[in-house]
């Protein structure tokens, strides 16, 4: 349970240190199977030169060993395969003399007559016939502990050395054929092959320590993302629970201030005193209007809006709204009409109450941002769909102006919208309960011209033919 506790509460930390320990292991692991397998190559490489050194060895000394009685006749052939072949750099015959060896032929003629003491060379005496030794010149260097050897043994020349007894026609053992092998070109494909590795490495090291490096900023994105949506829920949840406890004591002041009104509790003779009552109705309906419209966005947002669509007849509704809204219309000396079709509308699938709200909003809007003319709600079917036209002749918005127009909290702020009242939720909110009620909403308007606000909603059945007609 602790564990769990630390981890809940150290998750950042312990990411972090996550990423960072991938962008330190990924690398390495990559440039440790990188020098792995170059390691295994080279070593791949030294087994097949030690048998191709060991091969040449036997194929030479098939070509001399029945010369191996005549020196001068030896010389001649040592010289020739010298000659013949670049990689040979160095090529030796030698005959035992008390405990070491004496050379008797040589492609290096001025070792002619040397006495060498090698250890190697006695070693590889005794081995049977045609089955002498062949070993990397550095790992000779190594074993002996700088004892005086013959050659060079420096990684740029490295070479192997294979040295194998010689018999007579009689059998026995009679010289020893000692030879240098060049390594070079094999070394040069070998290290053209490690730093073309090298360098691939380093490159994908690279691009990986930049993968990582983005992961590690989207895993800082993931975080803040997290933390934002834990934010905004805990927005949604206070704007709920606010809202909620803000409607009962809401309820409580305009029903008092209505009493007050109506003289329940006395008459009221003071005029301003009428008139500073009536302020504190209209400014507790624009506040309870507020409360109501946080309450549908959270729902909303929480998907706790209920909709519930059915076969619904639209005139009655359009009516209703009609004389409600016709006292703000007439105030305003508006003209508020809604011009019947001929035919009777088809039911539309929606909720009753949800859309009633909708057409409000949008009605209601329409007053609230028209100065002088109409305001006029026109329906149509247009092929399975209903459609609701409320067009105005209101102050109008630009092309600019209407590209926010149904995001939450904007309003169109201008010279004429200063001292019109509104919240910038209406519209979204009309938005998102039409499109529960699977309709649509359009907008089109024209500066100092008008706005018309279109709705589509299903029908309930698909109309006849002749109807649409």
């Amino acid at each position: 349970m602790k564990l769990r506790e630390f981890l809940a509460n150290n998750r950042e930390t312990i990411q972090l240190v996550y990423g960072i320990i991938l962008v330190v292991l990924i690398p390495l692991l990559i440039s440790y199977n990188t020098i792995f397998i170059i390691g295994k190559y080279n070593e791949s490489l030294d087994v097949a030169l030690q048998r191709q050194a060991l091969t040449v060895g036997r194929s030479i000394y098939a070509l001399i060993k029945d010369d191996l009685g005549n020196e001068e006749a030896i010389q001649e052939k040592i010289k020739e395969l010298s000659s013949r072949n670049s990689e040979l750099q160095e090529l030796s015959i030698l005959v035992p003399e008390d405990e070491n060896f004496k050379v008797i032929a040589s492609s290096e003629e001025e070792n002619l007559g040397k006495t060498l003491e090698f250890y190697y060379y006695q070693m590889a005496w005794s081995q049977p016939d045609n089955d002498g030794l062949a070993t990397d010149s550095l790992k000779l260097a190594n074993t002996i502990e700088g004892k005086k050897i013959v050659g060079s043994f420096s990684r740029e020349d490295r070479f192997w050395l294979v040295a194998m007894p010689m018999k007579d026609s009689s059998g026995e053992k009679q010289a020893l054929l000692s030879m240098k092998i060049s390594s070079k070109i094999v070394d040069d494909l070998t290290n053209y092959n490690r730093n073309a590795s090298i360098y691939l490495l380093a490159v994908t090291v690279l691009i990986v320590i930049l993968f990582l490096s983005i992961a590690i900023r989207l895993w800082d994105y993931a975080l803040l993302y997290r933390k934002i949506k834990e934010v905004d829920q805990m927005k949604d949840e206070f704007i709920s629970i606010a809202s909620h406890e803000l409607r009962t004591p809401l309820t409580a002041i305009k029903g008092y201030l209505s009493l007050i009104l109506e003289g329940t509790y006395g008459k009221i003779e003071n005029k301003e005193m009428k008139e500073g009552i009536n302020k504190a109705i209209i400014s507790s309906k624009r506040l309870e209007a507020l409360v109501e419209d946080l309450l549908n966005v959270s729902r909303i947002e929480q998907k706790r809006l209920d909709v519930k669509n059915e076969e619904v007849e639209l005139e009655p509704i359009i009516q209703e709204i009609i004389s409600q809204l016709k006292i703000p219309a007439d105030e305003k000396k508006l003209l508020l009409e809604y011009k019947k079709p001929k035919e009777k509308l088809p039911l539309v699938l929606a909720d009753p109450e949800r859309l009633k709200q909708a057409l409000i909003n949008l009605i209601g809007n329409s007053i609230k941002y028209t100065e002088k003319g109409s305001i006029k709600i026109t329906t149509k079917i247009e092929n399975d769909k209903l459609e609701i036209k409320i067009a105005d002749t209101g102050i109008g918005m630009s092309a600019e102006e209407q590209k926010h127009l149904f995001e939450k909290f904007h309003r169109v702020q201008n010279e004429k919208t200063a001292k019109i009242i509104g919240t910038g939720l209406g519209l979204w909110i009309t938005k998102q309960i039409i499109e529960l009620m699977n309709g649509k909403i359009y907008l089109e308007s024209m500066k100092e011209v008008g706005t018309q606000v279109t709705i589509k909603l299903k029908l309930a059945k698909k109309p006849a033919l002749d109807m649409i007609l």
